[in-house]
């Protein structure tokens, strides 16, 4: 004799991606404060991964809530890193953008038979050209934001082009380091 399921699995199934994501949220703004703000290479590359939690949210999240967690994420970075708007302005700008990102990277305003934006849902090369894209605007934006002076546009762009490398590879890295595995 089973006992009765006392939450329904649609229900269950919230409350777990809820979760997942909240776990997410702490562990990606834990490696970038406690790891990887300490790297800086050559005074110019700065790997930002932080920005992930923002790129593997539902394709089906709303837009609206979207900005609200982007604003979130980029409010937290700034609290602790003393960094008064610039992180909050580059994720909001990469979250208003990531519909746009996702309509040219698939053709279509969502891709057909996926609910998340993964490799293991929509290939390697979908995936690298979503993320580049949106972790190009948000570094360029922060950069830009950092320096906020037209001399250092130059300077902005170079950190740019060093920094977005290094940082999708450590994305990449970590996307698949911690892909769900199938379920058998």
């Amino acid at each position: 004799m089973s006992l009765p399921k006392l939450i329904p699995s649609s229900i269950s199934d919230h409350m777990n991606k809820l979760f997942v994501n909240a776990v997410r949220f702490v562990a990606l703004i834990l490696l970038q404060i406690m790891v990887l703000n300490h790297i800086r290479i050559g005074g110019y590359v700065n790997p930002y991964v932080y920005p992930l939690f923002v790129l593997l949210l539902p394709f089906t999240f709303p837009g609206w809530l979207l900005l609200i967690v982007g604003f979130l994420l980029g409010f937290t970075m700034d609290l602790m890193m003393s960094t008064p708007g610039l992180h909050t302005a580059a994720t909001v700008w990469m979250a208003f953008m990531r519909a746009p990102i996702i309509r040219l990277a698939s053709g279509r305003p969502l891709p057909e038979n996926a609910d998340e934006p993964s490799v293991s849902q929509l290939g390697g090369y979908w995936f690298l050209t979503y993320s580049i894209s949106l972790i190009t605007l948000h570094h360029l934006a922060l950069f830009l934001l950092e320096s906020f002076s037209t001399d250092q546009i130059g300077s902005s762009l170079y950190r740019t082009l060093l920094s977005v490398p290094v940082s999708e590879m450590l994305i990449l890295l970590l996307v698949y380091l911690f892909r769900p595995t199938k379920k058998r």
